[in-house]
């Protein structure tokens, strides 16, 4: 059967990356190119919608975007000068061809394509209502609820329709939107999920990371503000727009503790320097004598870097990770099962027998990967384990599109920090504090009222209201909630 790896059913995971492009020849094969770099943020399916002046022409897959977007037939049918494009994780819900985006109508104004990165946190109770006055869901993505809402608005334009239906929506988004008179971005008025704007050439791109225009060979011009709603018509033409008011930011921190790739930049801050100073930080909160610092691959290598120069301890790769393991294969058994596990990562044997090493991982989530990762290092032969990690305890679920297990899954929630030390057989166990991980972004201290960032998997502060989660009396709210894909 195919199921997931033993190593990726364990980590928070961005539900989705969001890619566009206006006014550039060949638009969907650019597109294409940025989705690869955005992989990251969503590998279970990937879509592109173009537009050349006349039509709208959509490919939509599961799987990589390599393999279904690296075919000159297939970017020879997605036609056009306007493109945009998405990669996704479906969560607790279906994992289907119809929620995969960008998602596309026919409105009265004419053809609408959304890509989505986020999460509506009221869509439930939305989608009830738009379901009573007649609407017909094809999907089970909250982003359809958008779709529902801009054509049920009473307002004349397709802008007002759309600035309309953001009104009436609660959570986390960063939208890019295709009409036929051009492109629309967008973020949520507290800016939780990423979006960048660049240009190559005369076009103007906008993506959920620097890296992807990095890629396509794009310059940065900067972020979308948070709240900001920017067009672009004929010629390239900007315009922006803030129609949300006033409010105070709160970015997802964890874009910088693990979601974004190290060489993107966010806030204009590199997302390498802020994990090697997170690492540092570690370090000065939960010193401990050892012979190595290893890092958990990937994720971990920067932090571990931060941690090992701050505390002098040699830093060492003592786990190995195959890049040729994909996130599924055939486990046809327990014990084929358990082999499995090192087909992704397995110890440095030479390296770690009979020493004192201090494992750097950027979050702990069920607590299973920890545990396999200090079992291997004791089959290693390793005298002594230590794990610190670069976040602080997650302890509550994220309803602003980052797949999450629920609450009572959450090694955090369930247990303190000596029960989980004991759960993953560690002999100590340290993280770094909420203040700390503030202080590796540049601030003082994590502010009491209006924090600078959302946390809310760390401290259970949530910037919005969570309409869905607040109806205990319906349960189809809920089980959409559950479901979050985007």
């Amino acid at each position: 059967m195919l199921t997931t790896h033993p190593f990726d059913d364990d980590k928070l995971r961005e539900e989705c990356g969001v890619f566009g492009v206006h006014g550039a020849e060949g638009a969907s094969a650019i597109v294409a190119l940025g989705l690869h770099a955005l992989q990251h943020r969503g590998q279970e399916a990937a879509g592109i919608t173009s537009y050349d002046g006349k039509d709208f022409h959509t490919h939509r897959a599961m799987g990589h975007v390599a393999g279904n977007f690296d075919r000159d037939d297939v970017i020879r049918a997605l036609g056009g000068d306007v493109a945009c494009g998405h990669v996704r994780y479906s969560t607790t819900g279906e994992t289907a061809l119809r929620n995969v985006q960008p998602l596309y109508a026919d409105l009265s104004s004419g053809g609408f394509a959304i890509a989505h990165n986020g999460n509506i946190s009221n869509a439930a109770t939305l989608r009830r209502e738009l379901v009573r006055r007649g609407s017909i869901f094809q999907s089970t993505s909250d982003t359809e609820v958008i779709i529902h809402l801009v054509a049920t608005s009473n307002y004349r334009t397709l802008l007002d329709r759309f600035i309309d239906a953001l009104k009436r929506v609660e959570g986390a988004y960063s939208l890019i939107c295709m009409t036929r008179e051009g492109m629309i971005a967008c973020r949520d008025p507290l800016g939780i999920r990423p979006l960048v704007m660049g240009r190559l050439g005369e076009s103007v791109i906008f993506a959920s990371e620097t890296v992807a225009l990095d890629v396509v060979g794009a310059d940065f011009i900067r972020s979308v503000d948070p709240g900001e709603l920017i067009v672009v018509t004929s010629g390239n033409e900007i315009r922006s727009h803030r129609p949300f008011g006033d409010h105070h930011p709160r970015p997802c921190i964890f874009e910088h503790v693990y979601f974004s790739r190290p060489d993107s930049i966010v806030d204009g801050t590199s997302i390498y320097s802020v994990r090697k100073a997170i690492g540092a930080q570690l370090a000065i909160e939960n010193p401990v004598q050892a012979d190595l610092v290893i890092p958990v691959p990937d994720s971990g290598v920067p932090a571990a870097i931060g941690y090992a120069q701050q505390s002098g301890i040699p830093f060492e790769l003592g786990i190995i990770r195959s890049h040729y393991v994909g996130r599924t294969f055939i486990q046809p058994g327990d014990k084929v099962r358990h082999l499995g596990v090192k087909l992704k990562h397995n110890a440095n044997r030479a390296l770690i027998q009979g020493k004192s090493i201090v494992l750097i991982d950027d979050s702990i989530v069920r607590g299973t990967t920890s545990l396999k990762i200090v079992q291997m290092m004791r089959d290693a032969g390793a005298r002594e384990v230590h794990m610190r990690i670069a976040s602080p305890p997650t302890r509550h679920s994220c309803f602003y599109g980052v797949d999450t297990p629920e609450r009572e899954k959450l090694l955090a929630h369930k247990l303190d920090i000596e029960g989980m030390r004991n759960f993953i057989h560690a002999d100590s166990l340290d993280f770094v504090s909420i203040d700390g991980l503030y202080k590796a972004l540049g601030e003082q201290q994590r502010a009491d009222i209006r924090p600078q960032y959302c946390d809310a998997c760390f401290t259970g502060d949530y910037p919005t209201r969570l309409t869905d989660l607040d109806d205990h009396d319906t349960g189809d709210q809920l089980a959409l909630l559950a479901e979050r894909v985007v």
